[in-house]
């Protein structure tokens, strides 16, 4: 599902990736979510509109159960955006790319 812009991150990676002071935009997702297959097109523009500039990254939550535990995400797509390690934002629901354009740019 990701493209090459967009890289899947797991538990194990996942706080070496966010550490950055990159701004990191993580989509939780799984691949049976409906919305999550909604937004996954907004997220793949995204990743090519900031490349370079913010990370975005994707995490399955049933692969990966611990760190959407750790975050308490609750419902999917849930979509928390991080810079140099501490979470910035975060929106829930395939909420619309203007919406995720000004998470990210706020943090640039």
């Amino acid at each position: 599902m990701a493209s090459d812009k967009v890289k899947e991150v797991s538990d194990a990676d996942f706080d070496s990736v966010i550490g950055s002071d990159t701004p990191c935009l993580v989509d939780f997702w799984a691949p049976w979510c409906g919305p999550c297959k909604a937004i996954g097109p907004v997220v793949e523009a995204l990743a090519e509109e900031y490349d370079g500039k913010a990370t975005i990254l994707k995490m399955n939550v049933d692969d990966n159960p611990s760190t959407p535990g750790k975050f308490g995400i609750r419902a999917i797509p849930t979509l928390i955006l991080f810079k140099s390690g501490e979470k910035v934002d975060q929106v829930t629901g395939a909420v619309g790319k203007a919406q995720l354009v000004e998470l990210i740019e706020k943090a640039l």
